[in-house]
């Protein structure tokens, strides 16, 4: 399907035309007076029997919900919680794979003006503590399979466990499954002025643990404009977003980005496979698709043949997570006959550059686009000064230009990269004459992963918790097909003996504590680490020595 030219405003008209009183009127509820996130993404779509959700299960079987069945499943979700003395401004948690359960929880959670916290249900223990104690968490959601983790969380907060059949309710857990059967499908919404917060996250940082990312009930402007303006969400489309709920992309734009707009959302609880993806995408479908660079190059590692079925069937494709790589974009023109347009942005900002596929501009190979209208960005050097163009520097956000940019620092920490006129990036890009940007790489020791963002001090943490550890460095190794993975520089603690087996117990350990994305793919044991005089890891040495060794093997 050749990408649609027809009828599309250009970006200049769209800077041109942009106003927050535009993106207002777009909302049932008003920022000033009340707004509530469940009445916004549910309950002022209902009465027209629409669909709302499409949710592939672990067999395969498709279910298909309303935003009437949505809107009483989360009454009911309300109702619980209330019965347990939660309501506004408390912080409920949801450690679910991609269910139906998991959508009442969050809307259920909006309804009573409580606050949702995503956690990925790869998460291991430690993730899962840090991400606790930081949001002071009253709640836990979770299921029979991940309800162990929870275990060696340390002060971990009432638990509500969704039942599998034959499985106990432990002591003291909650009966989700049932306490919401026997509530009453109705809950009056909580309405809370736009700067009250709906969500929190976590982002993953550098030299500590990862720092709380507040949401608040404005930030649906931007997530409205960027699924309107570079997702091109239509009414006619059937959209799946690929990423996991459980972080950023997933929550704000699978969730409730198309909810936002009345559109109906595509949950698959299975995992990646390109096959499973082809399968859903034919079976449903699916026109309109977004995901990471890694799952797209699986795709194409597949080989043409592996999607002929869904040829010519997919509008449009958005791309977000890391860069994407230019022959990712003509593969998928060649072979599957669409578009493919790279997306950026951060959990602190959403996506606030794109190649926008709603809007009429020049797309630049290896460009992740121009400024969603409603921001303005700049590139700075490290005196706080706006380059000029096909300059190197650090991308950053104006505050004082962009109206729906609603990030106003991590919660209760300090957050450096926010000052009085921009909030810094922390990415280096150039700015080309047109105006697109350019990433050129992380300016810090962050990981990008298969589209996760994952930092080094977390997996160092880890590894210091295991017995042979003495010191340890984390990096990120270029990779073809993960853009990164992990590395573990490891010295060890006297007795101990560097081998495979070794290596391979670290990096389970991790798995197992951590996250399964984060673990350390390749182990070394070293001698000694890059420091400063005053004992400071020397990340960007290892990296250095990495690439100049990748190069001089070809």
């Amino acid at each position: 399907m050749a990408r649609d030219t027809a009828a599309r405003p250009t970006y200049e008209q769209a800077l041109a035309g942009f106003s927050i009183e535009h993106g207002q009127r777009q909302l049932h509820g008003d920022l000033q007076a009340g707004i509530n996130a469940c009445v916004e993404c549910c309950d002022r779509h209902c009465g027209r029997n629409a669909l709302a959700l499409r949710w592939v299960d672990a067999h395969g079987a498709l279910h298909r919900y309303t935003f009437e069945d949505l809107r009483d499943a989360s009454a009911r979700v309300a109702q619980v919680l209330t019965a347990q003395g939660i309501g506004r401004g408390d912080v409920v948690a949801g450690l679910l794979p991609r269910t139906p359960d998991l959508l009442a929880t969050i809307l259920g959670t909006w309804r009573v003006g409580a606050i949702y916290q995503p956690l990925f249900t790869a998460f291991g223990p430690k993730a899962i503590e840090t991400r606790l104690n930081t949001g002071r968490t009253a709640l836990v959601v979770t299921d029979s399979a991940n309800r162990s983790k929870l275990d060696e969380v340390d002060g971990c907060p009432q638990v509500a466990t969704i039942l599998a059949s034959g499985q106990a309710l432990r002591a003291g857990d909650i009966d989700w499954s049932a306490r919401s059967a026997d509530a009453r499908p109705d809950f009056a919404p909580v309405m809370l002025r736009g700067d009250a917060l709906m969500a929190l996250l976590s982002t993953s940082g550098t030299t500590g643990s990862p720092k709380g990312v507040p949401v608040p009930l404005r930030a649906l402007l931007a997530f409205a404009s960027y699924m309107q303006l570079a997702v091109d969400l239509r009414a006619d489309d059937v959209f799946w977003n690929i990423a996991d709920p459980g972080w950023a992309y997933g929550l704000y734009y699978a969730v409730i980005g198309p909810l936002l707009l009345g559109q109906a959302t595509t949950f698959s609880e299975a995992g990646f496979s390109v096959q499973g993806l082809n399968d859903i995408v034919a079976r449903l479908g699916v026109t309109n698709l977004a995901g990471s660079p890694t799952a797209y190059r699986q795709i194409i590692a597949a080989g043409p043949e592996a999607s002929a079925a869904i040829k010519g069937q997919l509008r449009v494709v958005s791309s977000a997570g890391e860069p994407l790589n230019p022959e990712i974009a003509r593969w998928f023109a060649a072979h599957l006959g669409t578009t493919v347009l790279d997306h950026y942005g951060q959990t602190e900002t959403g996506m606030v550059v794109n190649n926008h596929h709603a809007l009429e501009h020049a797309v630049r190979p290896g460009s992740s686009g121009v400024a969603m209208p409603g921001y303005r960005v700049a590139v700075l050097d490290d005196a706080g000064n706006e380059l000029p163009p096909r300059t190197p520097g650090i991308l950053a956000v104006d505050l004082r230009q962009s109206p729906i940019m609603w990030f106003t620092g991590y919660y209760g920490a300090d957050t450096p990269a926010l000052g009085d006129r921009y909030y810094l990036t922390g990415d280096s890009v150039e700015c080309e004459d047109d105006g697109s940007i350019s990433f050129i790489g992380r300016s810090d020791d962050l990981i990008t992963s298969s589209g996760y963002r994952i930092g080094p001090f977390d997996v160092e943490s880890v590894l210091m918790e295991h017995p042979a550890v003495a010191e340890t460095a984390v990096i990120g190794v270029p990779d073809p097909e993960r853009t990164e993975i992990v590395k573990a520089l490891v010295i060890l603690c006297d007795g101990f003996i560097g081998s495979d087996t070794l290596a391979q117990e670290l990096q389970q350990h991790v798995r197992r504590r951590l996250s399964a994305h984060a673990y350390p793919r390749q182990v070394e044991f070293v001698s000694e680490l890059p420091k400063t005089p005053s004992g400071k890891l020397q990340r960007f040495l290892l990296r250095k020595a990495e690439i100049d060794k990748q190069a001089a093997a070809g």
